[in-house]
C-alpha cells in the first residue's frame, strides 16, 4: 500500500468573508466626528470595483463577498495612491 507524501497531506484554511458592508468597513474608516455616518459611498465604490475594474470577489449565489485577501489586495491597488480634489491648477496670465 502506498504511503502519502507530506507535501499530498496539504490543508486547505477557510478565510473570513465579509458583506460589501462589512467590507466597505474594515476598509474606509468612519468619520470620528461623525460615528453613525453611513458608509453606502463606500459600498458603492466597491461594487463598482468589482463590476467596472475587476477586483478581487467572491460570489455565492447572487451575494457578493470578500476575504480578508482579497480586501488586502484591494488595499495594496490603493497604496499610496494619489488624490486629486477638484480643478488642476492653471498659469495665471502675464
Amino acid at each position: 500500500m502506498p504511503t502519502r507524501s507530506p507535501r499530498a497531506a496539504s490543508v486547505t484554511k477557510l478565510e473570513n468573508f465579509y458583506t460589501v458592508k462589512q467590507a466597505a468597513k474594515k476598509l474606509i474608516p468612519t468619520d470620528p466626528d461623525n460615528p453613525s455616518e453611513d458608509n453606502e459611498s463606500g459600498e458603492r465604490w466597491l461594487r463598482d470595483g468589482v463590476n467596472h475594474k475587476g477586483w478581487p470577489h467572491h460570489r455565492f449565489g447572487r451575494r457578493l463577498m470578500f476575504s480578508d485577501s482579497d480586501l488586502a489586495q484591494i488595499a495594496a491597488l490603493h497604496r499610496n495612491a494619489p488624490t486629486r480634489a477638484g480643478r488642476p491648477r492653471t498659469r495665471a496670465a502675464a
